[in-house]
């Protein structure tokens, strides 16, 4: 379903009529930050979490604004209209319109973008069957912490990932596991369930943290560590994870097979685990 309404600096406006300027810093730029936050049965999924992450973002960009996040809540409830299927959240806050000039304008009015849409699943063959991907160096900024909206490194990752018939790029820095060019990675190596760790290198997902809360709850031994691109191309198991894409296997790295060629055990089992805490979560179970 194509997006109907947003909401555009204190209105809400048919998706047609909305409009920002052409001198917008984030346009100009790349100068903002998003989220994105998956709905299960109409609810906000881990809101909390995104909300924190957003305050940092922006607390790191030095970008204020006067929204609460009772405020924000409302904006994307009053977005989701009552739904109760499954859906997301895009939220983009821009330093907003100025003179081009690299240094911050004097007075900053902040562009705030919100809108909801249907949450688009990913092919229910990926799971069965798995993914590929390839291997590409991490060209990106030094901050990957933040959720900027400059993306333009991530989307030339892509763009390689795509031509060369692969779901996802996985991203090496120095010989050691970034992460994908838009997901988390987890290898899983010895029986073990590895991640990298946080820091500046990683943008802290929050299904990320979901996964490690799943796995180590139920048995599986975790590490947030360094990964180094052999452990990689060595792994038993190679997953991917974000919000909109969850939890995928990679079977195929560089043409050549991931452990056994299908999705192992280990993935199998977290899977099985996450689809029970979204059922739980839609019906407020957990939270």
């Amino acid at each position: 379903m194509a997006v109907e309404e947003v909401y555009l600096n204190g209105k809400y406006l048919p998706a047609a009529e909305a409009s920002i300027s052409i001198f917008d810093r984030g346009f100009i730029f790349g100068d903002g930050v998003y989220e994105v936050i998956p709905v299960y049965g109409g609810r906000l999924f881990r809101l909390h979490q995104h909300l924190d992450r957003l305050r940092y973002s922006l607390a790191e960009i030095r970008l204020p604004i006067s929204l609460s996040d009772i405020e924000i809540t409302q904006i994307f409830e009053r977005l989701l209209n009552n739904r109760s299927d499954d859906a997301s959240v895009y939220l983009q806050i821009t330093r907003g319109s100025a003179p081009r000039n690299h240094a911050f304008p004097e007075q900053m009015t902040p562009t705030i973008l919100a809108y909801a849409q249907d949450l688009v699943y990913p092919d229910e063959a990926y799971r069965e069957a798995g993914v590929r991907a390839v291997s590409f160096p991490d060209q990106r900024w030094e901050r990957c912490d933040i959720k900027s909206v400059s993306l333009l490194a991530n989307v030339l990752a892509r763009q390689f990932a795509h031509e060369h018939g692969a779901a996802e790029a996985v991203l090496f820095r120095d010989g050691k596991l970034t992460e994908g060019a838009a997901s988390t990675l987890f290898v899983v190596h010895d029986g073990q369930l590895l991640t990298t760790a946080s820091g500046h290198s990683i943008l802290p997902g929050i299904t990320r943290e979901l996964v490690l809360e799943l796995a180590c709850d139920h048995g599986l031994r975790c590490q947030q560590t360094n990964i180094s691109e052999q452990q990689v191309k060595r792994a038993d198991e190679l997953w991917l994870s974000s919000s909109t894409k969850e939890i995928l296997p990679i079977v195929q790295l560089d043409g050549k097979a991931v452990g056994s060629g299908k999705p192992g055990p280990h993935y199998h089992q977290i899977i099985k685990l996450y689809d029970e805490f979204k059922d739980k979560f839609r019906k407020g179970e957990v939270s």
